[in-house]
């Protein structure tokens, strides 16, 4: 636990000092519920569009932060060799990864305070007495993705990985009923996005927030499943060097 402790520290000072990616995690979804929050140019399926677009903003920041963020500043650790000295340190890949995934964490819940407030703000309206568990969500949600990152950043060349990273979100943001909902995808697509975690995190996060606990098992199987396989590969398969 000391290990991870100073790992964490460390992440978090990092993260600090990077104003491109505190750019990417905290500014550009404040301006995507801001802008799409006061205009009405997104289907929302049959609900409010508000109701709809801020637990799906807040589903895009912490795929956002989780994996293309960390992924991508990770893959140029490795590739600049600053990794390849921390292996040289009884830090394990373990808890190399659980420091990561617990800084990211940290920063999703700056940001979710940030996006319920604007929600807020904007006319959205919580139900239920459900959102507490909205936490968890995330914290299984940042799990999930900083995973898929890491196995990404652990394997793949900098530049490769750099693009992998804006592809897979790019696809995850399209396919996973974050703004668009997957009603409006073809019935046969529609069935096959359940399995994905941008799905799973989206569905989860409207039905906690907006009080909705109708159909929880696929999404919080899913999730669940993606929370605990992919960190567990990243660690397993993650090189220094």
């Amino acid at each position: 636990m000391r290990r991870i402790r100073i790992q964490l520290r460390a992440e978090l000072m990092l993260l600090a000092r990077n104003g491109e990616q505190l750019l990417l995690t905290l500014i550009i979804p404040v301006l995507l519920l801001g802008f799409f929050g006061s205009v009405d140019v997104l289907p929302s399926a049959d609900m409010e569009p508000i109701q709809f677009l801020t637990p799906g903003v807040l589903a895009i920041a912490i795929m956002s932060s989780s994996m293309v963020s960390l992924g991508i500043a990770t893959g140029f650790e490795r590739s600049y060799l600053v990794l390849k000295r921390l292996g040289a340190t009884p830090l394990t890949r373990n808890e190399l990864v659980i420091a990561k995934i617990l800084s990211v964490f940290t920063v999703q819940l700056i940001q979710a305070i940030i996006l319920l407030s604007l929600g807020l703000a904007l006319g959205w309206q919580p139900g239920g007495s459900t959102w507490p568990l909205a936490i968890v969500v995330v914290l299984i949600g940042t799990s999930a993705f900083a995973g898929i990152g890491l196995i990404l950043a652990g394997q793949l060349r900098a530049e490769i990985n750099l693009a992998a990273q804006n592809g897979l979100y790019l696809v995850l943001l399209l396919l996973g009923g974050m703004v668009i909902p997957r009603d409006s995808l073809p019935d046969f697509l529609g069935n096959a996005v359940q399995g994905l975690p941008s799905t799973a995190l989206a569905d989860l996060l409207r039905s906690t927030l907006n009080g909705d606990n109708a159909g929880l098992v696929v999404p919080c199987a899913v999730l669940a499943a993606w929370g605990i396989i992919a960190p567990a590969i990243a660690a397993r398969r993650f090189r220094w060097s």
